[in-house]
């Protein structure tokens, strides 16, 4: 992981302590709230997290998540959790319409934000929220949680060493079938940010991005499957496809889609290289699979590695080989990175300026799309 040094005085924390207020107790707000009540028991972190704040759209749906997950105050008003001084630090799991303006005035109260993704509705958005970040100087990061499996860190770990050779070739996708149903609609239909593009690819293409470096130029085709939903018409899309270039010479292919029918969690990924090949699924993320021209071609093939107390933040969680981390311990893995963040006084990776690079990425695939070109990510 990158590191740069923040200018963030971390002497105004009491060592053992930090307050954690969080906006939102859905899907990701309650994932969140476990993460922080278990990150120092099971890694040991400098900042112990104390639950302060949690925040809903209703005071009565803030009571009962208060309730159900051990926080100390509950409010409706994010303004209030901002202010309280017994927040020291913030996690945004509310609805991404909502993230620019929680994040920016959390930044500049000069309290350090984790933020899930995708950073800003829009590009616009992210480049105002890291401009808050920069001026505030404190810890920031996006809450890209896939690319922190033990098995992807240990992919990644594997192309720094040149395990397989010099990359040529990566294929992603981001891949679900929870809209596949074209009877299903809701407020998920509605509004580019929140179609496929603004809520799954941002995952994917965040996954190239740490696994290949940054994308030089892209050709995607967007489309909306169904287009009226709950007798609405859809204003976002359903899946898109994606050819890209990478700086570092190899090309790429990216598919993400919210009507895959089958697919429950479709991150997948597989790499090319001159020496090898590897290749992970999620729906099996205890496991990745790699392939080396070592040895006669008669004993060539995939090995099966199951993912153990060798890799990346695995012991962490248990002792023993195959015997696997789960969807929360992502989460977990993500609160140690931003308490380290904190803690340690600087940034760690993901920040908010990968959030954008993640923007720039999705608004350039919307332009190719709607012009049928090829697009130089540059000009973004």
């Amino acid at each position: 992981m990158r590191g740069t040094q923040l200018k963030y005085n971390f002497e105004s924390f009491e060592m053992s302590s930090i307050g954690i207020g969080i906006v939102g107790g859905g899907y990701m707000g309650k994932a969140h709230s476990v993460a922080f009540s278990a990150v120092a028991g099971v890694f040991q972190t400098a900042l112990r997290p104390r639950l302060v704040t949690i925040c809903a759209q209703t005071e009565t749906n803030a009571e009962r998540y208060r309730n159900a997950y051990g926080f100390e105050k509950a409010t409706s008003n994010w303004k209030d959790l901002i202010s309280d001084p017994a927040v020291e630090a913030i996690v945004i799991a509310s609805p991404q319409h909502t993230h620019h303006d929680i994040a920016v005035a959390a930044l500049n109260a000069g309290k350090p934000v984790l933020c899930e993704k995708p950073l800003g509705c829009s590009l616009e958005q992210s480049r105002s929220m890291v401009a808050a970040a920069k001026a505030s100087g404190v810890a920031n990061m996006v809450g890209f949680n896939y690319i922190r499996t033990p098995a992807s860190q240990q992919i990644k770990k594997f192309l720094m060493e040149g395990r397989i050779g010099d990359v040529t070739w990566f294929r992603g996708e981001m891949t679900e079938d929870f809209f596949a149903d074209p009877k299903v609609g809701g407020w998920r239909s509605q509004g580019i940010a929140n179609g496929t593009m603004g809520d799954l690819a941002p995952h994917m293409i965040n996954a190239a991005h740490t696994l290949m470096g940054p994308i030089d130029r892209l050709c995607a085709s967007v489309e909306t499957v169904h287009k009226i939903r709950d007798g609405l018409a859809v204003t976002n899309d359903d899946q898109a496809q994606m050819m890209c270039h990478f700086e570092n010479g190899a090309q790429g292919h990216m598919f993400f889609s919210r009507v895959a029918t089958g697919r429950k969690m479709g991150f997948a990924y597989e790499v090319h290289g001159t020496k090898g090949h590897i290749r992970f699924d999620q729906e099996d993320q205890n496991v990745l699979w790699l392939y080396t021209t070592e040895g006669p071609e008669t004993e060539r093939g995939f090995r099966k590695i199951l993912t153990g107390p060798a890799h990346p933040d695995y012991l962490h969680f248990c002792q023993g080989p195959g015997h696997g981390t789960g969807y929360q311990d992502q989460i977990i893995i993500e609160a140690k990175d931003f308490l380290t963040s904190i803690s340690e006084n600087r940034i760690i990776w993901p920040s908010f300026e990968e959030g954008m690079e993640v923007n720039r990425i999705v608004t350039a695939a919307h332009d190719s799309s709607a012009t049928k070109t090829w697009v130089n990510v540059k000009d973004y």
